[in-house]
Parts: C-alpha cells; sequence; structure tokens
C-alpha cells in the first residue's frame, strides 16, 4: 500500500477530518485492548473446568496476557522512537489477530497461555503507543478530550467483548446440537464455546490493521527523524498555515535541548515527572478496576447470581463505565484533569468501602451489590480511567516520550499482573469483602498523591509542559543551593 506520508498535500486551513479520522484509528487499538482484557471474563469459569485447574492456575490463566503486555510496553516506545508510532501499532494489530485466532484453536492449557501471551504482547504495544500518537497530533486546546478518545475506545472493547460473551453463550445454549452436534465448529460454538469468545476478536484486529495505512505517521516523530517538509505539511492539514509554522518552530527548539535518553528522566524537574507518571500508573490498578473486568462474573455469581445472570449485569456495569467515560471526555477540557482524578478518586473510595460492608452482610440481596459495583464503576469511568492515558501522554518530553511511556506503561502492567494474579487466591484467604477494604486504603492513599504530585495541563501544548518541569527543576536546585 502507498504511504500515507508521500500523499500529505498542503492546505491553507486546518482539517479537523485529518485529526478525527487519526484519532479514530488509533483508538481502535484501545477498543483491541479493552475487548482482549475483558473477553476472558466470560471464559474463565468454563476453562477452569475443562482444564482442571487450582486457583493459582486460574491466576495464571487470567493474567497471563498481562506478562505479554509487560513485554510488550517494555519495548513498544523504543521501538516507536525508532520505527514510527505508526509502524509499530500495524505489528500490534496483527499480534492481536494472531493471538484471537491462537485462543480459539488451542489442543492444551499451555497452547492457549502462549496465545494470551502474543495478545497481551500486542495490548503492551497500543497502550504504550496510541494514547501517545493521538496525543502528538492533538491540537491543545481539545487534546484532552482526544487522548481521552482512547480511553472512551478500551470502554467500548470492555463492553462489545460483555456483549459478545453474552451473545455468543446464548447462541450455544439455544442450539446445543448445532453444527450437527460434532466436529469442529461445533466445539467452538457449542461444546467449547469458550473458544467463539476468543475468536471473534479477529473482526476488530483485521479491521484496525487495514485502516492504520490511511493515516500520516507522527508529525513530532517525522521532526525528530528530520523529515521536517512532510512534517509541516501534516501540521498543515492539523492547524493551517500561520499555526503550523509556529508549532513546527515550538517543536524544533524543544528537540534541539540537549539530551533524548531516560537518564534525563533523573534530572531535577522530569524525576518529579516521572514520580507523576508511577503514580498514576500503579494506583490506577490498585483501584480494583481490572478485577471487576477480569472476574466480574465470578464476583457476581459470588453476591448470588448464576452464570447467566452475572453476565447479564456486567454488560449493564460495562454500559454505565461507557455512559461515564463519555461525560469525562466532555468535561476534561473544560474542567481540567486534576478535579476529575481528585474527586472521582474519593468518590472511588467510598464506593469500595460500601461494597466491602455489603458483602460482610449475609444474606443481603444481589441487585444492592450489583447498584453499588456500578457507582464504583461510574465513579472510575469519570476520574482516573477517563484521565491517566491523557496525562500519561502529555507529561514527557518528545525526544524520549516513547521511552518515557514504557517506562510508566511497564508500571501499570506490572501492577495489574499483580492484582490479577494473585485476586482469586487472596479472596479465597481473606474473603470479597476484606480485598474490597484493601482496594479502598489504596484509592485513599492515591487521591492524596495525586492532589500533591500531579498538575494540571489543561490549554498547554505539550512543549509547554515540558517547560513547566524544567521550572520546577530550577526550583528544586535553588532550593537546595
Amino acid at each position: 500500500m502507498t504511504d500515507f506520508n508521500s500523499k500529505v498535500k498542503e492546505a491553507p486551513t486546518g482539517s479537523p477530518f485529518l485529526v478525527a479520522q487519526v484519532c479514530v484509528v488509533a483508538s481502535l487499538g484501545g477498543v483491541l485492548f479493552g475487548f482482549d482484557t475483558a473477553v476472558i471474563s466470560g471464559t474463565i469459569s468454563m476453562v477452569e473446568a475443562q482444564f482442571e485447574l487450582d486457583k493459582m492456575e486460574v491466576g495464571w490463566f487470567g493474567s497471563s496476557a498481562l506478562i505479554g503486555a509487560i513485554i510488550g510496553s517494555m519495548i513498544a516506545g523504543s521501538l516507536g522512537d525508532r520505527y514510527g508510532r505508526k509502524s509499530i501499532l500495524i505489528v500490534s494489530a496483527v499480534l492481536f489477530f494472531l493471538s484471537a485466532l491462537g485462543s480459539a484453536l488451542p489442543s492444551s492449557f499451555s497452547l492457549l497461555i502462549a496465545a494470551r501471551l502474543v495478545g497481551g504482547f500486542g495490548i503492551g504495544i497500543a497502550s504504550v503507543l496510541a494514547p501517545l500518537y493521538i496525543s502528538e497530533f492533538s491540537p491543545a486546546n481539545i487534546r484532552g478530550r482526544l487522548v481521552a478518545l482512547y480511553q472512551m475506545s478500551i470502554v467500548i472493547g470492555i463492553l462489545l467483548a460483555y456483549f459478545s460473551n453474552w451473545g455468543v453463550l446464548n447462541y450455544a445454549q439455544a442450539n446445543p446440537d448445532g453444527f450437527g452436534g460434532s466436529g469442529i465448529f461445533y466445539r467452538i460454538m457449542v461444546s467449547e464455546v469458550w473458544r467463539a469468545m476468543f475468536g471473534t476478536e479477529m473482526v476488530p484486529a483485521l479491521l484496525f490493521f487495514l485502516l492504520l495505512w490511511t493515516i500520516p505517521e507522527s508529525p513530532r516523530w517525522l521532526v525528530k527523524e528530520g523529515n521536517t517538509n512532510v512534517a509541516l505539511r501534516i501540521l498543515e492539514r492539523i492547524n493551517g498555515k500561520p499555526k503550523a509554522n509556529t508549532e513546527l518552530k515550538n517543536i524544533l527548539a524543544a528537540l534541539s535541548k540537549k539530551g533524548g535518553s531516560l537518564k534525563e528522566l533523573a534530572k531535577p524537574g522530569f524525576k518529579k515527572a516521572l514520580i507523576a507518571g508511577l503514580g498514576l500508573s500503579i494506583f490506577g490498578q490498585f483501584t480494583g478496576v481490572n478485577i471487576i473486568v477480569y472476574y466480574g462474573p465470578d464476583i457476581l455469581r459470588d453476591a448470588g447470581l448464576n452464570f447467566d445472570g452475572a453476565l447479564k449485569f456486567q454488560v449493564a456495569i460495562g454500559l454505565i463505565n461507557l455512559v461515564f467515560t463519555a461525560l469525562a471526555l466532555w468535561k476534561i477540557d473544560s474542567w481540567g484533569r486534576r478535579p476529575l482524578l481528585i474527586w472521582g478518586m474519593l468518590s472511588v473510595c467510598i464506593s469500595l468501602i460500601v461494597i466491602g460492608v455489603l458483602f460482610s452482610i449475609p444474606s443481603i440481596p444481589s441487585i444492592w451489590i450489583v447498584v453499588m459495583l456500578c457507582v464504583y464503576m461510574a465513579s472510575l469511568a469519570f476520574s482516573i480511567n477517563a484521565v491517566i492515558w491523557v496525562l500519561l501522554g502529555e507529561l514527557y518530553p518528545t525526544r524520549i516520550r516513547g521511552r518515557a511511556m514504557s517506562v510508566v506503561t511497564f508500571a501499570n502492567w506490572g501492577a495489574n499482573f499483580g492484582t490479577a494474579f494473585l485476586f482469586p487466591w487472596f479472596v479465597s484467604v481473606i474473603g470479597m469483602n476484606a480485598g474490597f477494604f484493601v482496594f479502598a486504603g489504596f484509592c485513599l492513599m492515591a487521591t492524596v498523591f495525586f492532589h500533591k504530585m500531579i498538575p494540571e495541563t489543561k490549554g498547554k501544548t505539550l512543549e509547554e509542559i515540558e517547560e513547566y518541569w524544567r521550572n520546577q527543576g530550577l526550583q528544586e536546585v535553588e532550593t537546595m543551593d
């Protein structure tokens, strides 16, 4: 296929269509991210029974993709800095497709784990490069909204996985003798329906792969690589000629400053940026959000629902997630990142405490736990879930943004793996109620950390944010002197 970069034409005014096209296509990486992480929720009990897994093996199955995500996030930034954001996102699309195919056809638990690891590798790459790519394309006044679109796409992917799981299960239950009652399609669609749940991911993976060829490379990456003319033409299409020239000068000025290695993050100012990003990433997982994504049906069954009812209510929780993510998307550039983050986290903390109390009361009606899980998910969607990828894409200098994103995203996936792997064993030892109380404690600590460490980036260009951290570093040096 012809490279889009070679066909970029000059435009006298900015092109909202180009920005929208880039953001929508890149956000498909988020759809796949969400789908791949959530689809497993409907398969856990069936895979556990089929392969006769113990609780530690269940935890390994639930978290295996996260090992791939950790590895993918570690190298995605360096690969993206070297070969371009778009090229490596294409690689991630291929990995998603191969994982979906492999997860639908394994003959053993080990092969299933291998396929999940491949998918996790794709997730890790997409989680680093998709929000970074959107951030580098977006005008400052709407960048928060556009990068938050990535979180919205993750939520859409999660919801699609919930609907897909529910629909595939209903088909299998309604057609117990489908496909003649034998053969590979009978196994995939009826008797071992978890295979079909995984296989449905091939459709969005193929779409992502094809659409990535229709969008250009990041203009900031092109400038870093010395391809200034093509970068300028892309900037002109985004902002129009006058703003494009100014933005190009700002990018060149930022890139001309000494640095370019991760050692720069150890300097005063940027060290605070690193700590802020690490805190966002780790506390973002210690809210327990992905426990609901991975083990939601099991939690709802523990609350007293049957499997079909659990899948239905998980769809409802997914819809709540989508609605409140959309609200956050609407308000993030007018209200700012900090208010959503801090006040939302307080609400998350309170809802977790209430859920823990409800699980402590014998014979509590299931509906009350479902309602509070919806409140909990709404609070998350309106706060850290919407804000985290926006801030992580904004905090670091252009010349090392990819590698810095890898560091903080690695921390995110590491914390994700730890919680997902240990959760089945953890709640079997201390109980479901105590598990929610532990997450509430982490959320309280997170609220204090965010209030102290996270700056407001609303309306600032990426270069202005970089200058903010430089000024913070100068103040630290002056204080030490």
